[in-house]
């Protein structure tokens, strides 16, 4: 009777369970939660942007920010049960939540994702002028579909420097959200026979963008040569166009001649959108790889204030790495020492000693959900994907292998994400590349490498990655989320549930 009645007990559990997942998945509550990533993409133009929101939202769920470069451990900055963050270059962020129970040697669930996309970039000597236009010199960044970015509304967002004393600048961010440029296409007249056949793309020739016409009132000395005593312009920075300085100096509300450098990428300017016949898809630029960021964000907002927190012996980490679309080679990406920086400080806030073993003991304990966009499969181009490895959109979050070691998926950590599924009643699929077609990587891999961590790599399914503007299905966003947000609540007591059997041979 007393197995009869536990079993009562568990199935009970299950089926509540359940039907909370069931209620949490309505369509009013996965539009509710798609509406916010759509706004959350909209006001995140550039990596700065993702950052600030980022903290903006850790502050208000009572998240407490660190500096890197301030004694943790010496000023007792870091407790069990408190709620953190940190930010290097503006452009990556770390959050984590000590669990009440943690002690030095107990594990890190670490969800990492990146915080830049593909995009065209300002030049450093960005002036330019040809046959009566005013053109802003655009780098390209990252490996996206430019064509895409022919014809399309762009402003312009980033940081700027600014003077405001003879030795005090200030670094602000800005977003010009209005179409003040555009990279027009060559009309189809004008074309050969042969270039109507395929687009072909000079990254350097054809992709530079325009800013407007010459015009002797805004840009007299840069555009004509003429110098006059009054001239506006003279305090403006030559390497930029006049008007471009002026549209910047409105938006920040300084003088244009105080700006002394800028770090400036163009963006779309047409909001995201939920669409489809059943409102089931987003339409929305930069999903690679904004998605993650904000499904990660919340689901360690959430399961911070879950109550969940005070008995947990592990931290909780959401890693948001710039760089990603590029290498990840750089001082924030997730090439750097950033991630093992952060287990170590962490972890020697808790130990007694500078003995760094311990850090070494949760290290091997510890697990991170790489997570980045996948590729759903794509109707008009079916044959690009391997025939049991079709992920679709609106069938789940995808685990990404790859035995070549672009992604770090193995036996153990798939497993972690396929049982979490499981429990809580969430899609899943799978995707392997073709033998015959080469594979992307993301930081799963990188991170994996760095940091000695296991490694499960993830990410929803999407249609035109690295195109201006992508598409994802509504439940996926919501049930990544709820994934994440059960990862930090029970991964690693699924990854321990599993014992190793050591065969004799």
């Amino acid at each position: 009777n007393c197995w009869r009645h536990q079993g009562y007990c568990i199935i009970e559990h299950l089926l509540e369970k359940a039907l909370k997942i069931m209620e949490s998945m309505s369509p009013t509550v996965l539009k509710s939660f798609a509406q916010g990533f759509t706004r959350f993409v909209d006001a995140s133009p550039t990596p700065f942007h993702v950052c600030a929101n980022a903290a903006s939202k850790l502050e208000a769920a009572g998240f407490t920010r660190l500096y890197e470069n301030t004694p943790w451990k010496a000023n007792s900055l870091v407790k069990q049960g408190g709620k953190y963050y940190y930010t290097r270059n503006s452009s990556c962020l770390i959050a984590f939540c000590v669990g009440g129970k943690f002690e030095a040697g107990n594990a890190f669930k670490v969800v990492g994702a990146h915080t830049d996309s593909p995009v065209l970039m300002v030049k450093p000597n960005s002036n330019r002028k040809a046959h009566g236009y005013i053109q802003v010199g655009a780098e390209c960044y990252g490996g996206g579909l430019w064509h895409t970015w022919l014809d399309r509304d762009l402003g312009i967002a980033g940081r700027v420097i600014v003077r405001r004393g003879d030795r005090s600048f200030e670094q602000h961010l800005v977003h010009i959200d209005k179409p003040i440029l555009r990279v027009p296409s060559l009309c189809i007249h004008l074309q050969t026979g042969e270039e109507r056949q395929a687009l072909k793309l000079n990254k350097e020739t054809h992709l530079t963008p325009i800013l407007g016409l010459i015009n002797k009132e805004l840009n007299s000395t840069e555009a004509t040569g003429e110098s006059t005593s009054d001239d506006s312009n003279s305090g403006l920075d030559p390497r930029h166009a006049p008007a471009l300085l002026k549209i910047l100096g409105a938006e920040i509300g300084c003088n244009p001649e105080d700006i002394i450098d800028v770090e400036l990428s163009l963006c779309d300017t047409q909001k995201g959108a939920i669409g489809g016949a059943a409102d089931e898809l987003i339409f929305t630029p930069r999903v690679d790889n904004q998605v993650h960021c904000y499904t990660s964000l919340n689901a360690i907002v959430d399961y911070s204030n879950s109550g969940k927190l005070e008995n947990d012996p592990d931290v909780s980490v959401v890693a948001l790495f710039d760089h990603e679309e590029v290498g990840s080679d750089s001082n924030e990406g997730a090439g750097s020492p950033i991630m093992r920086d952060a287990v170590v400080r962490i972890s020697g806030c808790f130990a007694m000693s500078e003995d760094n073993e311990l850090f070494k003991i949760g290290l091997s304990k510890s697990l991170l959900f790489s997570a980045d966009a996948a590729h759903a499969i794509h109707p008009n181009y079916a044959s690009k994907h391997e025939q049991n490895h079709q992920p679709k959109i609106g069938d789940g979050t995808v685990i990404k292998t790859n035995q070549n070691q672009r992604y770090s998926t193995n036996c153990i950590t798939g497993f972690v994400v396929r049982e979490l599924c499981r429990r809580n009643n969430l899609p899943v699929q799978e995707f392997v590349v073709r033998n015959d077609c080469p594979c992307g990587s993301t930081i799963g891999p990188i991170i994996a490498h760095n940091v000695g961590i296991r490694t499960v790599d993830i990410g929803i399914p999407q249609l035109s990655m690295h195109s201006i503007r992508e598409t994802c299905g509504v439940s996926d966003l919501y049930s990544n989320y709820k994934l994440l947000e059960a990862f930090f609540i029970e991964g690693l007591e699924i990854d321990q549930s599993v014992t190793v059997v050591e065969s004799n041979m």
